[in-house]
């Protein structure tokens, strides 16, 4: 029997809905809630987001802004510039575009935002009280996984859960996140891509959270050093997760969104369309077609767990502008 689909479409767009409920009365109230994007120079990646951001916050009534700052500004007037929008009463969130020039410190610029200001849930102040049951706001995406979980498994008592990946801004989150309650948590397994015999860790796993971006991370170390001109051979973008290391009914997770082409000719070389353009494609870290066979449910990328994080960040807004 085929996995149940977990459609991050349908869950983004009923938490938007609640959103703009949320930001009509606030409005009403005088407290329409204000997210400024600081960006540091042009980017086109960048730019991409912060036009999806501006629709998104456009759409529930949540005023944006984007801040352009000159590529060469010091990191001292950065964290001025920073300073003054914690000051500042009108503005109610802010959030942080990355990367930042090379001549600046992301982490202590990160830093300086206001935690009560902190959208994205990055913050030291706001990261620690994930150990402590939660505070205002968590990370967009840690969030939005678990949120999608919860709605697909509401009792997660006693089941044996493992996170692959430990990064600061998913992995370990979603680990504090998992353990919040006393005695209605799951057992947490973290594992990442230097854990030996992963297979033996994610095959008992009743729950499956994937995110370590591995295929993306392998193609952009080989294309940087065949750039360099170093003779190395094509790495191998096949997922991290096979079907074969998938517990039967598991619910799978994929948090990953890696972009790479869709296919490489023996020489390694990524093949082109009739105009000249790479082909390429995004997947997850798990091989979901395989894995519909297997999982009992199981996130799409893309249209998993993306369109909740954005719906999440409009969320932890609000959030943010109730608590002024």
């Amino acid at each position: 029997m085929a996995a149940q689909i977990i459609d991050g479409e349908v869950v983004g767009a009923e938490i938007t809905k609640k959103v703009a409920a949320e930001v009509e009365l606030l409005a009403k109230a005088g407290r329409r809630p204000h997210l400024v994007a600081v960006q540091v120079g042009e980017n086109p990646a960048s730019r991409i987001y912060t036009n999806m951001q501006a629709k998104n916050c456009n759409a529930v009534g949540i005023e944006y802004q984007l801040l352009n700052l000159p590529e060469s500004i010091s990191q001292d007037d950065l964290l001025i510039k920073i300073a003054e929008l914690n000051a500042s009463r009108k503005v109610t969130g802010l959030i942080l575009q990355m990367p930042l020039p090379a001549h600046l410190d992301a982490r202590k610029v990160q830093v300086a935002i206001s935690p009560a200001k902190d959208v994205e849930g990055m913050h030291p102040e706001n990261m620690g009280r994930l150990f402590y049951g939660g505070g205002l706001v968590a990370p967009c995406t840690p969030m939005a996984a678990v949120e999608l979980l919860r709605r697909t498994v509401p009792d997660l008592a006693g089941k044996e859960a493992v996170v692959v990946g430990h990064s600061e801004i998913v992995g370990k989150p979603i680990a504090a996140i998992l353990l919040q309650s006393l005695n209605a948590s799951p057992t947490v397994t973290v594992c990442h891509v230097a854990t030996k015999d992963l297979a033996f860790h994610t095959k008992r796993a009743d729950i499956l959270f994937v995110a370590t971006g591995v295929s993306q991370a392998r193609w952009m170390g080989y294309s940087r050093r065949k750039a360099a001109g170093e003779n190395v051979k094509p790495p191998s973008l096949a997922p991290l997760i096979k079907a074969d290391m998938i517990k039967p009914g598991a619910v799978v997770i994929d948090v990953a969104i890696n972009r790479i082409p869709a296919e490489l000719d023996a020489t390694g070389t990524p093949v082109k369309d009739a105009s000249g353009k790479v082909k390429m494609k995004t997947v997850g870290d798990v091989d979901y077609e395989a894995a519909l066979n297997v999982a009992g449910a199981i996130t799409p990328v893309p249209g998993g767990v993306g369109p909740v994080t954005v719906s999440i960040l409009l969320s932890n807004t609000v959030a943010c502008a109730k608590a002024m």
